[in-house]
């Protein structure tokens, strides 16, 4: 929910950890500034700029293939899906949102690696813009919390 109380997030220091981005280029310009703010964030948190590796896929369908292979490499501490998807007249929409989704959670199961699923699914394109920065900045901050969370339960 947009503005929602997010309480209050617990290690976000970034030092030492290694992320990786996936971003889907479909409606490319929202996607390119979701990856632009979550790399400025996660810069801002402490994460080198020489750790963050950044990948661009044709859509959200391939997002979660992408993501796979980075997780098997184990050389990323936390991952980042990175996507939007826009209603339009047809049933894909559900399609691709759903089965995307899915994909990026059973990688991060699979894997025990967490990604921060930014894939935004909207009916408009207002509502993709009006959630590009805050849901940037949290995919970010969600990537490197869970990361120490999961160093601290592993």
């Amino acid at each position: 929910m947009q503005g929602a109380d997010k309480g209050t997030a617990n290690r976000l220091d970034g030092n030492d950890l290694r992320v990786g981005l996936v971003q889907a280029r479909f409606n490319d310009d929202l996607t390119g500034r979701l990856a632009t703010v979550c790399i400025d964030e996660l810069l801002a948190l402490g994460v080198q700029r020489k750790h963050i590796t950044h990948v661009t896929v044709p859509g959200a369908l391939e997002v979660p293939v992408a993501l796979q292979a980075m997780a098997d490499s184990d050389r990323y501490d936390a991952l980042v899906a990175l996507g939007c998807i826009i209603r339009g007249e047809t049933y894909h929409f559900e399609l691709v949102a759903n089965e995307s989704g899915a994909g990026v959670t059973r990688v991060s199961l699979d894997h025990h690696v967490p990604i921060a699923n930014c894939i935004l699914t909207v009916e408009n394109q207002e509502q993709a813009e009006a959630r590009v920065q805050e849901k940037g900045r949290d995919a970010a901050r969600v990537a490197v919390e869970m990361a120490n969370l999961l160093d601290d339960l592993l």
